[in-house]
C-alpha cells in the first residue's frame, strides 16, 4: 500500500502534498492575503460547530446521494474552482474532471484553467460547471458564455466577489508569478523536489490560461498577461441581468455572503448562490462562509439553491454546513493536496476520505439523509458558552 492510500484524512494528504511541492507552489496553494486571519477564521468556524446525536436509530444504509439542479450526485459535495493547478500538476484540471466524473460529483472549472471550455465538455459533459471570471471588455465575457452554451455545458458560475486587487504578501515574498522569473531561490525550491520538477519540465513549464488565448492572439504568454490586465474588473447588477438573459441554462452567483445580495439575485431570475469568501483568499477580515449561510438559507432558501464553499475539511464539515441549511457544498483545498499528492489517484482517495467522513458522522449522530436534518443537530460552542 502506497502513502496515499495509507492517508486516513485530508491533513495527511496536505503533509503529503507539501512534501512534493516547492515552497512557493504549495504557498500559493495554502495562503491568503494580508495577515491570513480569514484562513484560520474559516476553519475555526467548522471547529466551534459541535453536534449534538441520537441513538438507537437504525443507520444501515446511510444515503449520501443529493439531487442538484435535477441531477442526482452520489456525493454531497464537490470540486470548488482554482486556477493554476497546472504548476501543482501537469493536466491538473484533467485529472480533477476525470476524478469528479468517476465519483458522479460537479467540478466547477475555474476560469483560470489550463484546459479549455470545450475539452472540459467533452470530457464530463455532466459533471462540469464552469466558473466564469468577468473582464473589463465585456466582449470576452459574452464570448465565453457563447463558447459554454456552445460546448453544451449546462451551468454557469459568475464569481462576484473579485472587484479589487488585494497583496498576497506569502506569494510576494516568494517571488510568485504565473509567468516565473527563474531566480537562484526559486530555481533552489524547484530542484529541491526533483519528482516535481521533473514533471515541470517535461511538460514545458508554466501552465497557460487557455480559455483566454483566443482574445490574446493565442499566445500562452499574453493569455496570461490578459487575464491579469483585464481583472479586477467591476461588476454590477445589470451585468448580472445581461448574462442571465443570454445564459439559457442553470445560472449561479458565487461569493454571496449578505442576505440582501441573494433576495437581489432571485429578483434576477439566478437559480443558486454559492455562500462563500473565496478560501479567505479575497477579503481577510470577511465573516466565514458558514457564519453567512444561516441568514442566506433564511432569506432565500426556500425558494432557490443555496451552496456553500470555504473552510471544508472533514465530513463533519460537510454535514454541519447541510444541518445549516446548504443544499451542496464545494471543497477546493482538499482536493488539491490530493492532487497534488497523487494526482487523479491522490484526489480519488480525498474524495472516498470525505465521504466516509460523511457516512460516519450521519450514523453516529443517527441520521440516514442529509435531506432530513433536524435542526437541532448543530450546537455552536458560542451558544454553549452563553449558557
Amino acid at each position: 500500500m502506497n502513502a496515499i492510500q495509507r492517508a486516513l484524512s485530508v491533513d495527511e494528504m496536505k503533509k503529503l502534498a507539501r512534501r512534493r511541492l516547492p515552497r512557493v507552489v504549495f504557498d500559493y496553494v495554502e495562503g491568503g492575503l494580508g495577515r491570513e486571519l480569514g484562513l484560520d477564521r474559516n476553519e475555526s468556524a467548522f471547529r466551534s460547530v459541535l453536534l449534538r446525536p441520537r441513538f438507537l436509530r437504525d443507520v444501515q444504509n446511510c444515503d449520501t446521494q443529493v439531487t442538484l439542479f435535477g441531477r442526482t450526485y452520489t456525493r454531497p459535495f464537490g470540486i470548488a474552482p482554482t486556477g493554476g493547478i497546472g504548476l501543482l500538476r501537469p493536466r491538473g484540471d484533467w485529472m480533477l474532471l476525470r476524478a469528479a466524473r468517476a465519483a458522479n460529483i460537479p467540478m466547477m472549472v475555474s476560469g483560470a484553467a489550463d484546459i479549455r471550455i470545450e475539452d472540459a465538455a467533452e470530457l464530463a459533459p455532466e459533471h462540469a460547471w464552469y466558473q466564469l471570471y468577468c473582464a473589463k471588455d465585456r466582449n470576452i465575457v459574452t464570448g465565453m458564455i457563447d463558447r459554454c452554451r456552445n460546448a453544451g455545458l449546462q451551468t454557469l458560475v459568475l464569481t462576484v466577489d473579485t472587484p479589487a486587487r488585494r497583496r498576497r504578501e506569502r506569494n510576494s515574498r516568494n517571488g510568485f508569478t504565473y509567468t516565473p522569473r527563474y531566480t537562484p531561490r526559486l530555481v533552489w525550491d524547484g530542484l529541491s523536489h526533483p519528482a516535481w520538477l521533473f514533471d515541470y519540465l517535461r511538460h514545458g513549464g508554466p501552465p497557460s490560461f487557455r480559455n483566454w488565448e483566443p482574445y490574446a492572439g493565442n499566445d500562452k504568454r499574453q493569455a496570461v498577461a490578459l487575464f491579469q490586465s483585464e481583472s479586477p474588473a467591476i461588476q454590477s447588477w445589470d451585468d448580472v441581468a445581461r448574462y442571465r438573459e443570454r445564459w439559457p441554462h442553470r445560472f449561479v452567483l458565487k461569493g454571496i455572503l449578505h442576505p440582501e445580495d441573494a433576495e437581489q439575485a432571485e429578483r434576477l431570475g439566478v437559480d443558486g448562490v454559492i455562500v462563500s469568501n473565496h478560501g479567505a483568499r479575497q477579503l481577510d477580515e470577511s465573516i466565514t462562509s458558514l457564519q453567512a449561510l444561516p441568514e442566506v438559507v433564511a432569506a432565500v432558501g426556500a425558494r432557490m439553491c443555496v451552496m456553500l464553499d470555504s473552510g471544508i475539511r472533514t465530513g463533519a464539515d460537510i454535514v454541519a454546513a447541510y444541518a445549516l441549511g446548504a443544499k451542496f457544498v464545494f471543497t477546493g483545498r482538499a482536493t488539491l493536496y490530493g492532487l497534488a499528492a497523487g494526482g487523479e489517484a491522490g484526489v480519488r482517495r480525498v474524495i472516498d476520505l470525505l465521504t466516509e467522513d460523511v457516512v460516519g458522522i450521519m450514523g453516529m449522530t443517527g441520521n440516514n439523509s442529509l435531506r432530513d436534518l433536524p435542526p437541532d443537530l448543530v450546537v455552536s460552542t458560542a451558544r454553549l458558552n452563553a449558557h
